[in-house]
């Protein structure tokens, strides 16, 4: 193989885990409530085996589905955006990223407010777009920063960019990020700006300022090994940059799908071309319409994608392969804003890739052991390879 595009949608996962219950997601199941809304039309991830895969009970199956498929459990003790995509590429964290349910201790907020020279508002978990409404204008009168968490384990920090210019917003995230060590070494730092007057709208230059993934991942051992190594969309936050030779952070599905097309379509007669991974997150699954809890929105958004997908399959190379996942689940029907604690989706085809069902597989990192083996690489990451049951 000479490319692997490996897109992850975000939080589109496809039915509980067998430890639902113990993260309160007992139920939980991303597709099934966007199927339950009657407008989900996804004809080419279903020729792909989307509703084959064991444990989707909504959907018609293909007699004959055109790619290989299966489903994934988590080893990783979480259910977050870090954990997943770490996981992926072949770390699993043990020990779950710590999470702040009644706000940050006092110790954490006084030296963050003395490394910002500005005061501090909320400090407790809250939906981002209730918190601007609720907290937007004092901001905007005091200069005091909104910092707030969620389930997940994340440090938030809002601003308006007319009271705190993006750059600066920027620098009191790292700042925060320096902060939080040890046992408040929350998985992300997360710049949330807006803008605008009541009601207050958030820009997209949103940014992640993650902890380094603690040891060398499959994008590591293939940056080793001359590959080209490129993250579209929040890629470069989730890993710190690390292992990357190319990225683009622009945010949203519809920039991000535009940006992998780009890729796919480079001359590779001219010096631009590429030969490795190139790694996708696809956000706004999980950001607009998960965490939201809008099932049509999210549907709507599958659809938007699986019309785009089928254009970009019809311009594969003999030598691509498409991996299709996810990394947590976010079911939009599901009780509270959290994330939801489910299996993954993998299809993935391609001219050399058999159509095969692999069953239910219990690493996420399975995945990144497979892109090693299918771009010729060696090297030790957490999963086992399932490359030669679906290589032709």
């Amino acid at each position: 193989m000479k490319r692997v595009f490996l897109i992850v949608l975000d939080s589109f996962g496809v039915g509980e885990m067998p430890d639902a219950e113990d993260f309160g997601d007992k139920g939980a199941d991303t597709l099934r409530s966007c199927f339950n809304t009657g407008t989900l039309n996804v004809p080419n991830m279903r020729k792909l085996g989307l509703f084959n895969i064991d444990g989707v009970t909504v959907g018609e199956r293909v007699s004959a589905a055109e790619g290989a498929f299966l489903r994934i459990a988590e080893r990783s003790k979480g259910k977050d955006t870090t954990t997943g995509h770490w996981e992926i590429a072949g770390c699993v964290s043990e020990k779950p990223f710590p999470t702040f349910p009644n706000g940050f201790p006092p110790e954490i907020i006084e030296k963050f407010e003395r490394a910002a020279g500005r005061k501090v508002l909320c400090n407790k978990p809250y939906s981002g777009t209730k918190v601007i409404a609720d907290y937007g204008r004092e901001h905007v009168e005091t200069g005091a920063l909104i910092v707030y968490t969620s389930a997940d384990s994340v440090f938030q920090i809002a601003a308006h960019e007319n009271v705190v210019p993006i750059e600066q917003l920027y620098e009191y995230c790292q700042a925060a990020r320096d902060i939080l060590t040890g046992d408040f070494a929350v998985g992300r730092v997360i710049a949330r700006p807006f803008e605008g007057e009541l009601p207050y709208t958030r820009t997209p230059r949103r940014h992640d300022f993650s902890l380094v993934p603690p040891k060398d991942t499959a994008l590591d051992i293939l940056k080793e090994n001359g590959k080209d190594v490129i993250g579209v969309g929040k890629i470069y936050d989730i890993f710190a940059g690390k292992g990357l030779t190319d990225f683009n952070r622009k945010i949203g599905n519809a920039a991000d799908m535009e940006i992998t097309s780009e890729y796919q379509n480079r001359d590779p007669s001219r010096a631009a071309n590429w030969n490795g991974l190139c790694f996708t997150n696809l956000v706004d699954f999980d950001m607009q319409y998960g965490h939201r809890r809008d099932p049509e929105g999210y549907a709507a958004a599958l659809n938007r994608f699986d019309e785009w997908l089928g254009g970009f399959m019809s311009k594969m190379r003999p030598n691509d392969v498409l991996i299709l996942t996810a990394d947590h689940g976010c079911d939009p029907c599901h009780s509270g804003t959290d994330h939801t604690r489910e299996h993954i989706p993998v299809l993935i085809c391609g001219e050399k890739i058999k159509p095969v069902n692999l069953g239910t597989r219990t690493c996420f990192g399975d995945i990144g052991a497979s892109v090693l083996e299918m771009l010729g690489v060696s090297g030790n990451i957490d999963g086992d390879s399932f490359a030669a049951e679906i290589m032709r």
